[in-house]
């Protein structure tokens, strides 16, 4: 992790900062990275996303829940995305956080609550995924994503990360489930005990897990920025039914439609809502151009 990253972070954490932010970031140039506020918002910029030849995912932005009502409603807006996905007839799936389905209250809450959106989107035709957060809660991830594939749920898919250390050996125990799995590099702070923290070490990683995954999963999502990492995958000579490209909403949209005309398949992750401001901070920390991005839009206001 690089110092700027970590300041970046660290920053995040600051009352002030996230009352500025707060405040003016919509304006500033956060909706480059945030389809809106929203879900009318947001079904625009998916439409637009998939009528230029790209896929999507959204996220109902959200990390935490405070108590089982507030899970509650989480699922019913999840089930308010599903249907409206299903009735403007968009190529778009789900992304969620288990924190936000209740995991740091009850795994059992949680487990219900994504069974429950599972089965809605299985009626509808649609997929979820279950995003990966940071290291205390990759265990309990696992084991819910388990607990859904021996329930007989296949629409359903996970994340591992190139950053921690045990992440190959993750991917060799889901192998056995023939997963559909996305590989990342990682967007939280970890410790040196537990995550690689040189960039050449985790790249070096990425590849073996996406190597690994397109030889054996069901499906690979690779999901990077990365020109590098992308022309590697694109060599294993994995078609469309086997992999696809996976991309931030606004981080280089150019290369994102550069690749659908080069016939890659290209999903483009592209969350909304309210509570947008920890994922705006980490799409800053992960790259020095987004970062200048934003100052630049604060400067011309």
């Amino acid at each position: 992790m690089t110092v700027l990253r970590s300041a970046i972070l660290a920053a995040a954490d600051s009352p002030r900062i996230r009352r500025f932010v707060g405040r003016y970031g919509m304006r500033l140039g956060a909706a480059r990275f945030v389809a809106g506020e929203t879900l009318g918002e947001a079904v625009v910029t998916l439409r637009r996303l998939n009528e230029q030849g790209l896929r999507t995912n959204t996220t109902v932005l959200g990390e935490g829940v405070e108590n089982r009502e507030a899970t509650g409603r989480v699922v019913e807006a999840y089930e308010e995305v599903l249907r409206l996905i299903a009735a403007e007839g968009l190529q778009t799936n789900v992304a969620l956080k288990l924190t936000h389905l209740g995991v740091l209250i009850d795994e059992e809450l949680a487990y219900g609550n994504l069974e429950r959106l599972v089965a809605e989107a299985v009626g509808l035709g649609n997929f979820i995924r279950i995003d990966m957060e940071d290291s205390p809660l990759v265990d309990v991830t696992l084991r819910i994503y388990r607990r859904l594939r021996a329930a007989g749920h296949d629409n359903v898919g996970a994340v591992l990360q190139a950053y921690l250390y045990r992440s190959e050996d993750d991917l060799e125990s889901l192998l056995p489930l023939r997963p559909n799995v996305r590989i990342v590099k990682g967007a939280y702070r970890e410790s040196p005990e537990i995550a690689y923290p040189r960039k050449a070490d985790v790249d070096a990683a990425y590849a073996r897990l996406v190597e690994r995954a397109i030889a054996e999963a069901e499906f690979t999502a690779v999901a990077t920025h990365d020109e590098r990492l992308i022309d590697h995958a694109i060599g294993l000579g994995a078609g469309p039914d086997r992999f696809e490209l996976q991309m931030l909403y606004g981080v280089r949209p150019q290369l994102q439609l550069d690749l659908v005309r080069r016939g890659q398949r290209v999903l483009v992750a592209t969350p909304y809502g309210p509570d947008w401001y920890p994922y705006l901070m980490r799409r800053l920390a992960e790259r020095p151009a987004n970062l200048m991005f934003f100052l630049k839009s604060a400067i011309r206001k």
